[in-house]
């Protein structure tokens, strides 16, 4: 997995620890450490390496109790590893978000648990009382199925990126009045597909997660 510094402030502690159960529950901690930084408007976990992401994530959420850690319990490096770092008792979200809503702490302190497995669920995140005002559950159904995207997986990135920015413009061509811009050429859309990309790959991770 890539070491890149925007994805390991939003990365899961059990996949800095190289454990290989990717699930939901991982996108549910990438989601709460979103929702952290819309809270704070700052990142919650902005580590400078994997090691120092992990001290950040138990500086804040306390060190692992032996429950926290079962479904590591084949993993002996791993459990070695966490029982080498130093010891903290955490800090009480309601500290770092002193003007935070009661039920958005809630919610966040569930969606930030080391072990994925008492992790709060997606389903269960979207019928939290915080989002009793957003969820509808007649119209927010869960899928039954994964999604399959009709995408060539040998595609190249420059092509991929221009298909993006054409379905972009399809349902907001706005978008390219308020860039500036005009759609000429190719080269002109690569030089403003990374804003535009990460802005709206950062609406749907919450539209999807939340159902707004």
């Amino acid at each position: 997995m890539t070491g890149y510094v925007v994805t390991r402030w939003y990365r899961a502690s059990e996949l800095l620890l190289h454990n290989d159960n990717y699930g939901t529950s991982v996108d549910v901690w990438s989601v709460g450490c979103i929702f952290a930084e819309m809270l704070g408007r700052k990142p919650l976990f902005p580590g400078t390496s994997s090691l120092n992401q992990l001290l950040l994530i138990i500086n804040i959420l306390g060190s692992p109790t032996k429950s926290d850690v079962e479904f590591m319990v084949h993993d002996v490096r791993a459990l070695l590893y966490l029982h080498s770092m130093p010891y903290s008792r955490g800090v009480h979200l309601a500290t770092l978000y002193p003007r935070a809503d009661r039920l958005a702490l809630d919610l966040l302190q569930k969606m930030l648990v080391f072990d994925p497995n008492k992790r709060i669920t997606v389903i269960e995140a979207l019928q939290h009382p915080y989002l009793d005002d957003l969820n509808d559950c007649v119209k927010d159904i869960p899928a039954h199925k994964p999604l399959e995207l009709d995408v060539n997986s040998h595609i190249r990135e420059a092509k991929l990126r221009e298909l993006i920015w054409n379905e972009t413009l399809f349902y907001h061509p706005q978008v390219a009045y308020h860039l500036g811009r005009r759609v000429f050429h190719h080269y002109i859309l690569l030089e403003i597909m990374d804003n535009v990309v990460m802005v709206f790959a950062h609406r749907m991770v919450i539209d999807v997660a939340f159902c707004h």
